[in-house]
C-alpha cells in the first residue's frame, strides 16, 4: 500500500504557483504538474487531487516528487527526444513571406524549388513531401495561377471609368436606362481543361480533336439591372465590324430594319430608354465601320461606352463567359461544329435563365458590377 503523501508550501511558493499559472505560454504538462503541486499544497490528498484534475495518481505523485527534489523548475517539460525539427518556426515564417512576395510579383514556385531555396538561403535540408505537409499547415496551397492585364493599366482612367460605370449601374437598376456589357468569346472543339471529381489515384482524361473549321465565335451582350437578360449570336467565321453594328442596331437597339437603315430610323421611332453600351478596345470596335456611326447610333438612343485599355474586369460580361465555360459547358469536347454550337447555346441558356431570375435580387445575380467588388458605394 503505498505511503500517505503530503505537502506544504510556503507563502512565497505558494505565490509563485499563482505566477506560474497565468503565463499564456505555459505547456499542458507543466499546468498540469503545477496544478497538483498547488492542490496538495492545500492539504488535499493524493486520490482527491487526481479525481479533482482527472488523472491518474501516479501523476499526481510524480509531480510531488519531482517538486521535491527539484523545485519548480523540475515541473517543465522534459527535452523532447530525437532530433530536433529540421524547420524552424522562423525558417517557415520567412518563406511564408517569400511566397506571398512571390505572388504579388508573379513568380511560381514548386516544393523541390522551395527546398532548394531553403537549403541555399536557410541552410535548412528538408524533403518536398514533408514541406508540402508544413504549407498546407500554414494555410498554402498548391493551386493554378492567373494572369492579369491590371499592372499596365492607368489606375486613374479606371477609377473615372468605374465612376461613370456605376452612374449608369444605378441608372439601369432604377429602369431609367438600358445597360449594356458587349464582348466577343471562342469556343473550340476542346475546350481548357478544368475540375471535377474523380476516384483518387486517378486522372479524369479530355480527348483532343483538332480546331480547323470547328471553332464557334460568339457575340453576346449581357443586360443589368431591370430588365437583366443575355442575348448572343454565334457564327462559325469572324466576328467584324460589320456583324457587330448588325448585332447592336437589331438586337441591342431593336431598331427595326437593322443597320441597312441606321441612316434613316423609321418615322417615330423612339426608345422607350436610352441605351448604353460598354465595349472594349478590340479592333472590331475601334474601326470606322463601328465606332465611325456613333452618331447615328446617338441618333436613335444609343451610346457606346469605351472602357479604357486593359480593363477587362471592368467588363461584367467577362464574368458570364467564364462561368459559362468552367460551370455550365460540362461535355470538353465535341466533334463537330454544330456540336459546339448546341452546347454554347445550352450552357449559355442556364446563364441566360439565372440571370433572368436575379433581376429582382442583385445580390444572387450570377454577376456583379466591378465596382462592387471593393464593397464601395455611392448615393446619388
Amino acid at each position: 500500500m503505498p505511503r500517505i503523501l503530503r505537502m506544504e508550501l510556503t507563502s512565497n511558493q505558494e505565490r509563485e504557483v499563482r505566477e506560474r499559472l497565468w503565463a499564456r505560454d505555459l505547456a499542458p504538462g507543466a499546468r498540469l504538474r503545477l496544478e497538483c503541486v498547488r492542490l496538495m499544497g492545500r492539504g488535499l490528498t493524493v486520490p482527491e487531487v487526481a479525481d479533482l484534475l482527472e488523472c491518474d495518481d501516479v501523476t499526481v505523485r510524480g509531480a510531488v516528487h519531482r517538486f521535491t527534489a527539484g523545485g519548480f523548475d523540475a515541473l517543465a517539460d522534459a527535452p523532447r527526444p530525437g532530433c530536433p525539427a529540421s524547420i524552424t518556426r522562423e525558417d517557415r515564417e520567412v518563406l511564408a513571406a517569400l511566397l506571398d512576395e512571390s505572388a504579388r510579383q508573379g513568380r511560381t514556385w514548386t516544393a523541390a524549388a522551395l527546398c532548394d531555396w531553403l537549403a541555399a538561403e536557410r541552410g535548412v535540408r528538408v524533403s518536398p513531401a514533408w514541406l508540402t505537409e508544413l504549407l498546407h499547415r500554414d494555410g498554402f496551397r498548391w493551386k493554378r495561377t492567373r494572369d492579369t492585364l491590371r499592372h499596365n493599366a492607368d489606375p486613374v482612367v479606371q477609377q473615372a471609368a468605374r465612376a461613370q460605370l456605376e452612374d449608369l449601374w444605378l441608372d439601369a437598376h432604377a429602369g431609367v436606362r438600358d445597360l449594356y456589357f458587349l464582348d466577343e468569346s471562342g469556343f473550340a472543339p476542346t475546350m481548357p481543361t478544368g475540375y471535377t471529381w474523380s476516384r483518387a489515384g486517378q486522372r479524369a482524361v479530355v480527348p483532343r480533336e483538332d480546331k480547323e473549321g470547328r471553332r464557334v465565335n460568339v457575340l453576346g451582350a449581357l443586360c443589368v439591372g431591370a430588365h437583366s437578360d443575355l442575348i448572343w449570336e454565334r457564327t462559325c467565321g469572324k466576328i467584324d465590324a460589320v456583324m457587330l453594328l448588325e448585332f447592336v442596331c437589331t438586337s441591342l437597339a431593336r431598331l427595326p430594319g437593322g443597320a441597312a437603315v441606321l441612316g434613316r430610323p423609321p418615322t417615330g421611332f423612339t426608345r422607350v430608354r436610352p441605351c448604353t453600351v460598354v465595349l472594349d478596345n478590340a479592333s472590331a470596335h475601334v474601326v470606322r465601320v463601328f465606332k465611325g456611326r456613333r452618331e447615328e447610333l446617338d441618333a436613335i438612343g444609343v451610346e457606346l461606352f469605351h472602357l479604357p485599355p486593359r480593363s477587362p474586369e471592368l467588363n461584367d460580361i467577362e464574368r458570364v463567359w467564364r462561368s459559362a465555360k468552367y460551370e455550365d459547358y460540362p461535355e470538353r469536347v465535341h466533334t463537330t461544329a454544330e456540336a459546339v454550337g448546341t452546347a454554347v447555346d445550352r450552357a449559355l441558356n442556364r446563364q441566360r435563365t439565372r440571370i433572368k431570375g436575379s433581376a429582382a435580387n442583385v445580390t444572387k445575380a450570377a454577376v456583379s458590377p466591378a465596382w462592387a467588388k471593393s464593397g464601395r458605394g455611392r448615393s446619388r
